[in-house]
């Protein structure tokens, strides 16, 4: 039975009441969420956390914090910092590599190349925080997850696509691997520039980049467009 205030037990027995002050508005009650649903929230929080302080700088208590939830509540999830980490990091490692291999289908190596470099470029204008958190340093006990690994992954399907356009023109296909390498650490690493400085915009990067890679130094285009562009 809910309790009953002295005021209001007084009235009913018959005494007369000093009128009653205004009821005060209730605040809103918190919406309870789910174990799935706090679980999404803890990630969430984690991965804009990591974005901007990095593994080292961010704490289980700022997480907390943020989340608006104790301690032992992300522990019971992840089990410690370093597991809200694996997490997030895993999700942004499969939502690029994802995000790469969905866009590899033209049949052309040049437009191949200018699909994955948009591909990249994508990722880091929508994906802002999650590439920052790819991008930043991993902590010491993790051997995977780390850009660099990231970008062997990627650089292993260029390397099939190199390899086989190299035997097509006589050229030693065991240098695929080297050049697959050079290629995406080119784009990498100017994507990683772009991050902090977003001009020029990410479709003529990825001309110039391309540009680059396809024609060499020697035979660079002076305004060079996409394949892809023109067709539109």
């Amino acid at each position: 039975m809910p309790e009953v205030s002295d005021e209001a037990a007084a009235a009913v027995g018959g005494r007369r009441a000093t009128p009653a002050a205004a009821p005060k508005a209730k605040a809103p009650s918190r919406v309870r969420m789910s174990a799935a649903q706090r679980r999404e929230q803890l990630i969430a929080t984690g991965r804009q956390l990591f974005a901007e302080r990095g593994f080292d700088a961010t704490s289980i208590e700022e997480v907390a914090s943020r989340a608006k939830v104790s301690k032992p509540v992300v522990y019971e999830h992840f089990g410690g910092k370093e597991g809200l980490y694996a997490v997030v990091v895993d999700r942004e490692v499969r939502a690029l590599l994802d995000r790469i291999t969905t866009a590899l289908t033209a049949g052309h190596p040049r437009e191949l190349l200018e699909q994955a470099a948009l591909a990249l470029l994508g990722y880091i204008e929508e994906e802002t925080s999650g590439f920052r958190v790819l991008v930043r340093e991993s902590p010491l006990m993790s051997a995977t997850g780390t850009f660099s690994s990231i970008m062997n992954d990627v650089a292993h399907q260029v390397e099939h696509i190199l390899g086989a356009e190299f035997k097509s023109r006589g050229y030693d296909p065991k240098l695929a691997e080297l050049y697959s390498q050079a290629l995406v650490g080119m784009v990498a690493l100017t994507g990683s520039w772009w991050l902090e400085v977003r001009k020029p915009r990410k479709e003529t990067v990825a001309a110039h980049l391309v540009n680059l890679a396809w024609n060499g130094l020697s035979h660079l285009e002076a305004k060079p467009t996409l394949i892809t562009a023109r067709r539109h």
